[in-house]
């Protein structure tokens, strides 16, 4: 980041200095916060994005700082800071997301030129930001990831060698390494797989460090690396890390403790990636077995592995014992997560690809078009899992004989993936080729062989 430029005869610096030194004068802690303020994203700031840290059991209170605590213990001292900013024009009011802003300008300044400490800002900067990744989970609205994912990519783009450099504690530096973790699996649960990379191996780095190579967090973490690296194309990689945790995790925790069938399962993803059937489905039977015994027929974790068992079948044939496991999941998860949480809505979309296969095309169009309408309240209408669904809902459309809605849900696909994978990812060159058949068999000849042409050129490069 370029340190702020002095403007003609440094009048703007100088009245934000001045400002600052009136504020300071005032309430000291006020000025702190925004000296905070300035390494988070200056664009969206709410009252509980900073109390996440206060129940964190590796940010102990008194690691706190005192002037953070008397800042945002409570609201009614969190908005008396807030107004004193308000008061200087140092910060702005948003009032349709309740929330405070601040001017790029007096962001970069402040980064820049406080004189709060710049060891304790930084590591409360990203407790704050990793504490609150925590607590973000399948259940959370989409527009309140969106807004924790502004903080995430800032974060990213100021941490460096020399701030984790810094001098800190045991316990600061355990707490820091966490709190990395929870931004790269917040991150990759939203799709920003740099940023995600960058803060797990960030992660990684401070637990070898910190507690050892095979300590169980940073076996963790080694875990999580290949779920990034599976996710982003990496097979060798993906398959390094998978295998690195496993061998971890047996010699430290025995081969039947959750953590190791964690990694078990993740490796049966791997495997069906790979279309190695055989290993795949070894590995969800042994970590099926697994969580039954140790948490019980109806635990997220065996849930999930029969999800993905589902998976299996029916990319091998086997749609009987495909729904079994379909239907199972969704009861358990309906039950346990609740209707709207996306795991449940991701076994409510395969069963609508499973009814699709079947031709049952009225059972499918319903599946679909509950786990849609869920989908774009939890991710919002322009996440990948969104517009998976839509591409799949024109397909059923289309086989309905809807034609118009089919175009409409095609065209709204292939638009999202353009715009968030961009023209030649594979998500988008299926839809391009799904809109081709549909002009194909509509006649359509120059349209067809429009969205046609996409296809060699772009499966050159993916």
């Amino acid at each position: 980041m370029t340190p702020l430029k002095d403007y003609r005869r440094g009048s703007i610096s100088s009245t934000y200095t001045i400002s600052y030194e009136y504020v300071q004068r005032c309430d000291a802690s006020a000025a702190k916060l925004l000296h905070l303020f300035s390494y988070l994203d200056h664009s969206d700031l709410w009252y509980s994005l900073f109390t996440s840290v206060l129940d964190e059991h590796l940010v102990r209170k008194e690691t706190l700082p005192t002037w953070y605590l008397e800042s945002v213990d409570t609201e009614y001292l969190f908005t008396q800071k807030i107004q004193i900013l308000l008061n200087y024009s140092l910060i702005e009011t948003r009032y349709e997301s309740s929330s405070y802003s601040i001017h790029p300008l007096i962001h970069d300044w402040c980064f820049h030129s406080s004189p709060t400490s710049q060891d304790e800002i930084v590591s409360l900067a990203i407790w704050v930001i990793g504490s609150f990744c925590h607590s973000a989970d399948g259940s959370t609205e989409w527009r309140h990831r969106k807004r924790l994912e502004g903080h995430c990519v800032h974060a990213d783009s100021w941490i460096g060698k020399e701030y984790q450099n810094l001098e800190r504690n045991e316990r600061q530096k355990l707490a820091l390494c966490f709190s990395y973790h929870g931004i790269g699996y917040f991150s990759s649960d939203q799709g920003t797989l740099e940023v995600a990379e960058a803060m797990y191996q960030r992660a990684l780095k401070g637990f070898e460090k910190t507690l050892g190579p095979e300590h169980t967090s940073t076996l963790q973490t080694v875990n999580n690396l290949g779920n990034l690296y599976r996710d982003q194309g990496k097979m060798n990689e993906a398959e390094d890390m998978y295998l690195r945790a496993l061998k971890g995790f047996e010699k430290a925790l025995g081969p039947e403790h959750t953590s190791t069938l964690d990694t078990v399962h993740n490796l049966g993803i791997f495997y069906k990636d790979q279309g190695k059937t055989k290993e795949a489905e070894d590995m969800y039977l042994r970590a099926l077995k697994g969580f039954e015994k140790a948490w019980g027929p109806e635990h997220t974790s065996t849930l999930d592995t029969v999800h993905n068992l589902g998976v299996l079948y029916k990319n091998h044939g086997k749609m009987e014992a495909a729904e079994d496991m379909y239907l199972r999941a969704l009861k358990g998860r309906e039950k346990v997560r609740g209707p709207e949480h996306t795991s449940t809505l991701d076994t409510v979309h395969n069963l609508g690809l499973l009814y699709k296969n079947q031709d049952k095309m009225k059972e499918a169009e319903d599946m679909y078009l509950r786990a849609l309408k869920g989908f774009e309240e939890a991710w919002g209408p322009e996440h990948t899992s969104t517009l998976e669904t839509v591409n799949d809902v024109g397909v059923v459309y289309e086989n309905q004989g809807k034609m118009k809605e089919a175009e409409d849900m095609y065209l709204r696909a292939l638009k999202g993936y353009e715009k968030a994978l961009g023209p030649e990812h594979t998500s988008t060159l299926r839809t391009a080729n799904n809109l081709g058949n549909f002009y194909s068999s509509q006649g359509k000849t120059e349209e067809a062989k429009a969205m046609f042409q996409r296809e060699p050129k772009g499966k050159e490069k993916s």
